[in-house]
Parts: structure tokens; sequence; C-alpha cells
């Protein structure tokens, strides 16, 4: 999954605490001072925060949705997996209640780029031990990573700061695993990177440094190390930036290019994706493909190789070709099944990927997927709109249990599909949630709760424990949703944008609080290319639609007062704002021009725009205003690090709400139980205010900012949470909160 959103890089303040400590060092990585997580030491305890309510946080249930990059079996303990993925963490299989458990879910607010996994181990000789190297982007502008270890499957972590970065959510993210534990010492672990070269630790991964040894030449913007593998007592290390593509140790601390491997004439694939050795006849299985993946392939091959004689052999189950293109990504042996192996396709959008299994060592191959009945009704958005769910795409992650050989499970780039006995398939997804959440309503009646999201467009939730019994909205169906607003006088009444999916259509409207939709009648000609955020006014008879490209360029918004059957310019509405209704007059619209700090408004149903008040925060996208719902004109801005500001007058004035230095998100929900009169809605935001807590957390104010309270907590922070937060209008102190990784948060006071 591609993040829709990525934090923008914020000014630094004064005195105020790094992102995370960098330790000097060229290409090397030294240990943090040793901290177990989410334990607080000495120091976090003398920082508590002041006022806090303890909550009950939960996920809302959608079924994963996102890129699974990796799965591992413990070899030694029956029903032990793991689970990594590019944005959301990783997880452990709990075989007892058949669910995912997250694992990475304290890391906070600073740490936003850890909640990629770039890759995981496990020790044979002690299954306690789990180890993560965490890194989302390898860019400049992002943080370095670092590497989680654990003495108890997960459950307490403790953390060694890199000074090199990974990437988690780039090209090459479903290779691997780039992290091993030498098969000859558990103390010693192997770390590939794609900048900077191997690395290694020989003190269970408390400090690393680079293994000057390996041979391969390091190339700024490169994949690097794209796999490492135990064989007997053997490590080999594939190589994707060109020249030998694998190496292996040489037995006198060294490496050596391992002898005879596919050529780039005879393989005409040279990047290594993934590699498994069947410990019983002795073989290496490697996946190839012309490029990382998980796009752009359009070649690939599988070879063995005999570990005792040296001889590779082609074990392709079928040639890409024309008409066919796509390359191979995931293999996995069968431990009890000698010369058991199963391989997948990647890419592959014709025929649709496959798993090839075999149990001769590669000689002949059976399609799995060609047996394969699919069912997907515990997560019904895998029919994408259509009648039947696809058996997979993105198949990079396979494995086979060590303990049942007919269980095999893969991750693609929406779910992890499982079978028990080679035929029947379903999602094995319950408890791992990664959608990246763009937009949330808590509706005043019907679904508990709609959601825009990255990739698969909008759900109506019916309930927050299961799917969305409806799957994805369809009629139109979209990618990513770019706008989802409702009428708030008449709450039937939804709009959603978003980028069109299998249609050129980019919006659409619904009767019936969202259970069902139509697109458009029109759109303007700029919508397929460039749909931004809609609003509707409080009655629904005005919509208006901003349209911002995917590379920042803006462009005119249009203003439609027939429910889309015909769109006109807006001249005097700033391009690529997001509009915004008033909750109780029909006639008011503002919008937040963040390129010069002004709010405009309009009074005449969206028709032309005029400037409020000026002079505001401005520079950044997201910078945004809120309405309070049931009053007119009472706008909250939300400034990140310029703080939070409010208007009574409809956007003419704005005073800064005292004590709190940072907003990110807010939005609002049912109000405090108050004695005969009507209290102020409760306020929920992602932010800092210094007299609750020292760090951006999860805030609710029950007297319209005066006060706050920290909601969440140090195991619950889920890293960067700035794009959407709502209450619930029907029961006070619930909220809704969307991560970019992690799904939909919500929450009800304990």
């Amino acid at each position: 999954m591609r993040a829709p959103s990525v934090p923008q890089p914020e000014p630094a303040r004064q005195n105020a605490p790094r992102r995370r400590t960098v330790l000097a060092g060229a290409a090397v990585v030294a240990a943090s001072a040793a901290a177990v997580l989410p334990a607080a030491g000495p120091a976090a305890a003398a920082r508590r925060p002041r006022r806090t309510q303890p909550h009950r946080w939960r996920t809302a249930a959608i079924g994963g949705t996102g890129f699974v990059t990796g799965i591992l079996f413990h070899p030694a303990v029956r029903g032990l997996a793991y689970a990594r993925t590019d944005i959301g963490g990783a997880y452990r299989w709990d075989a007892a209640a058949a669910r995912w458990k997250p694992l990475t879910d304290h890391l906070g607010w600073d740490d936003w780029n850890l909640l990629g996994v770039e890759a995981l181990a496990v020790d044979p000789a002690h299954p306690d031990r789990l180890y993560l190297a965490l890194g989302t982007y390898a860019q400049s502008w992002a943080g370095p990573g670092a590497v989680l270890r654990s003495e108890d499957r997960g459950a307490t972590w403790t953390r060694t700061d890199l000074t090199v970065r990974l990437g988690a959510n780039e090209d090459g993210r479903g290779a691997g695993e780039r992290l091993l534990v030498d098969p000859r010492d558990s103390e010693t672990l192997w770390l590939g990177t794609r900048h900077d070269g191997l690395l290694r630790s020989t003190d269970r991964g408390a400090t690393w440094a680079a293994d000057t040894a390996f041979p391969a030449t390091v190339r700024a913007g490169g994949q690097g190390v794209t796999l490492l593998v135990a064989a007997g007592r053997t490590v080999y290390a594939g190589w994707g930036d060109g020249g030998t593509a694998l190496y292996r140790t040489d037995g006198s601390g060294g490496w050596e290019a391992v002898p005879g491997q596919p050529s780039a004439d005879a393989a005409s694939s040279k990047v290594p994706i993934r590699a498994a050795y069947d410990r019983h006849t002795r073989a290496l299985y490697v996946s190839y493909a012309d490029g990382p993946g998980p796009n752009n392939q359009s070649d690939g091959s599988v070879h063995r190789l005999d570990t005792v004689t040296g001889t590779w052999t082609d074990v392709t189950p079928v040639a890409p070709g024309s008409g066919d293109a796509f390359g191979y990504g995931g293999v996995a042996v069968d431990a009890a099944r000698p010369g058991t192996v199963v391989v997948s396709t990647n890419n592959r959008w014709g025929p649709v990927d496959t798993l090839f299994r075999s149990t001769d060592g590669g000689a002949h191959w059976t399609s799995l997927k060609d047996s394969a009945v699919l069912d997907a009704s515990e997560t019904p958005y895998l029919k994408w709109g259509g009648e039947t769910p696809k058996f997979g795409w993105w198949i990079q992650a396979v494995a086979v249990d060590p303990y049942d050989s007919r269980h095999i499970v893969f991750g693609t780039g929406a779910t992890i599909y499982g079978t028990r006995d080679l035929v029947r398939w379903a999602p094995e997804i319950r408890g791992l949630e990664e959608s990246a959440v763009r937009q949330l309503i808590a509706p005043p009646s019907g679904a508990r709760l709609l959601s825009g999201l990255g990739d698969i467009g909008v759900m109506y939730h019916d309930s927050l424990t299961a799917s969305p019994s409806r799957g994805m909205a369809s009629n139109p169906v979209f990618g990513t949703a770019t706008g989802l607003a409702l009428a708030t006088l008449k709450p039937s009444y939804v709009v959603r944008t978003g980028w069109p999916s299998g249609s050129t259509s980019a919006g659409a409207f619904s009767r019936d609080g969202g259970a069902s939709w139509r697109p458009f009648a029109t759109q303007p000609e700029i919508a397929a290319s460039a749909p931004g955020p809609v609003a509707v006014s409080a009655d629904g008879a005005v919509l208006l639609w901003s349209f911002i490209h995917w590379d920042g360029t803006k462009y005119p918004a249009h203003r439609s007062t027939d429910g889309g059957a015909t769109w006109a310019e807006v001249t005097t509405f700033p391009k690529g704002g997001t509009p915004v209704a008033d909750p109780l007059d029909p006639a008011r619209f503002y919008v937040y021009d963040t390129d010069t700090g002004t709010v405009f408004r309009s009074t005449d149903r969206g028709a032309t725009f005029t400037r409020a008040a000026t002079g505001l925060p401005s520079g950044d996208v997201q910078f945004r205003i809120a309405a309070a719902p049931g009053r007119s004109g009472d706008l909250w801005l939300s400034a990140k690090d310029g703080g939070l500001l409010r208007s009574t007058d409809g956007g003419r004035t704005f005073t800064a709400v005292a004590g709190c230095q940072a907003s990110h998100a807010l939005g609002f929900g049912k109000a405090a139980p108050a004695k005969g009169r009507a209290g102020y809605p409760a306020v929920f935001q992602t932010g800092r205010v210094s007299a609750t807590h020292d760090g951006v957390a999860v805030l609710r104010s029950d007297d319209a900012g005066r006060t706050w309270v920290r909601i969440n907590d140090d195991s619950h922070q889920w890293g960067w949470t700035g794009e959407v937060i709502t209450g619930d209008p029907r029961v006070h102190g619930r909220v809704y909160l969307g991560t970019n990784g992690r799904g939909i948060q919500y929450a009800d006071p304990e």
C-alpha cells in the first residue's frame, strides 16, 4: 500500500525533542540507550500525563486492506507466526483466538517512519526471540531506521536506533527477508540495507557495524541487499543492483559469489526476490524478477541450487512471455515433505497471479489458483465491487506451515489468504488492519460510521466488529477516496469523491445515508484526473467540488445546484482548497487558503467567496478548518505547530485557543451530559497541550477547549495520526481515529 498522506516535515521548535536520537558515524549503527518499550523508565515516569482518562481502544474491522509484505512461521513452535506490512507495523498470530495481534502500536508520533517493517526474523533456537527492522522510507527527508528486539514474542521491546534508512514502503518491499539470525551463532544477526550495504551485529542487535567484507558495490537509490537466507550453516545474500546477484559466506569470515548462478542472459531477470531452503534435500530455491516489484515486473524465473554439488537447475513453472508478462515473487518449502515447494507469480494482471506447488523439487508444478474455491464472505470488500474476488495480486509473501503441510498462506496487496486443504481458500486476516484513513463521518442515524480510505474507497460500517457487509462502495468503485460529506440537516444525503477504478466516474451521491450510491450525472472535465475534496450544503441542495492533482497542481473548484447534473466554475474559490459547509445555514460555505493564510467565506450558497480573516498560519496543505455541529459560524482551525485557533463569527476573526501548542486533526462528538442545558460538543483532536501531556496525543475537551484530557496511552499511539478524527454524535466520549496504516481506531471511556 502506498500511504495516501505522508507527514510533512515541520519546522524545528526551539528546545523541541528530536524525532529520535541519531548517533554519529558513517554508515554504521550504534546502540541507543537501551529502553524496554512500552514500559517507561524513571525519566519517562516523571513526565507522565497530568490529565488522562483510561479508554478501551479497539480497531474497526475491515480486514487487511493493505500490502502484506512478509509472513513467517516459527520453525520450532506450532501455531506461532508473524506478519509484516509496508506501513502498518508487525503482527503475531494468536492461534487460540485465530487472529493477528499488533506488536508495534506503541510507536508514537515522532516515530511515524518506523511503522513500516522492512524485515523480520526469528531465532529457531530461541522461540521467544523476535527481531524487527523498521523504517518506512529511505529518502533523505525521512528519519533513520531502528531495530526492535524482543524476548517475549513482541510483548515488550528493546530498541536500537540506526544511522541508516530503510524502505518498507518503497519498491522491493516484498523481497526478503533482509534480516537474519546467523545459523551458527544466535548472538550474530545480519541486516541487509538498500543504500548502505550489509550490516552485522554480534550482540543480538544491540549494536551494528558495516560488514566490510561484503563485496557488492553500494549504489545510491538502489535496492541493495534484497534477501538473506540460511542454508545449513551458510548464509546467502541476494543483491539487487546489478552484477553478481547472489553471494554466500565462505567459511573464513568472508563472502563469495555463488558459482554457476543464473546469468543475466540465462535468467533474463537479475533481481533475487525470495529464497527458501529445503533441509531434507539440501536444495535452495530462489525466485527472480526483472525488477524488485511489486509493480513493473515483466519477466522472472525460479532456480534450484543443490548446495552439496553446486548444480543449478531452472525449475521455472511457466515462463513469462508476450501477452503474459510477470515476475516471480514468494517461495516457501514444506518442512515436513522433502521436495515440496510453493512459489508465486507477481504482477500478472492478465491471467491473474497464482501459486504453483511442486512435490518433486520443481520438476512438475500445479497451479493452485486453477482449483481454488475462494470464500471472501468475511471480508466482502475483496470483491472490489464485482461478483467474485481475485485469487491475489502483489503476491511476494508465501509461507507453508511447518506443522501442517496443507496449511499455506500468502499475502496480497489487500489481505492474507489461507487454505487447509489446498482447495478452499479464505482470508486469514482477523485483527490485521492496515488501511490508511482519509475521511470519517459518524452519522446521527443509520450507519455507525462512514469512512473514506486510501486504495479501497468508501465503506459503510453497519458494525464496528465485522467487515462492512456491503463491501466497498460501488457504482462507482474508487481507489483512494478524496472527499466524503454529509448534509447535516438532511443526513440521508451523502456525497463522495475519489480516484476512479474501472470507470471515469470520480463522484457519487447517496440518498440512504451511504448504503447505496449513484454516480453524478456529469462531472467537470478535470474530475477523473484530479479528484479533490467535496462539500454539500446543510440542506443537500448545493455541491462544491475542489480539484487537485496527485502532483499538487490545483484547479478551479466547481459548483452544482442540481445534484451533479450540471457544474459551473467558482472563480472566487481558492484553487485546491477544502470546502466546508456550515452545519446550520445552507447559504454558508468556508474554505481555508493554506497558501496565503486566508479564510474565504460564502453567504450565497457557494456562488461567490470573499476574504474574511487574513494573516493566519500558511504554507502547509495539512492546515484545515472544521465547523462545530449544531452551530453556525463556529470554526476551528488546526495549524499543526501553529496551534489551534477558533472563530465564532463565521471566519471573520480567529483567536488562539490558550494552552494548545499544536493541533493536527480535529473533530466533534456528542456533548457531555449537562443539567438543564445543551452543552458544547465534545472536541477531539490529535495535538499537543503541555498542561495535559508533553507530546502529541489524542485529546478531548468537554468545555470548548479550555481544558483537555489525554484519552490514548503509551501502548496505543499508531505513529502518525494527523489526518482525521471525529467523535460520535450518539455516544458521548466515543472517538474514531484515522491512522496511516493501522486502520480505524475507536475507543470508549472505561
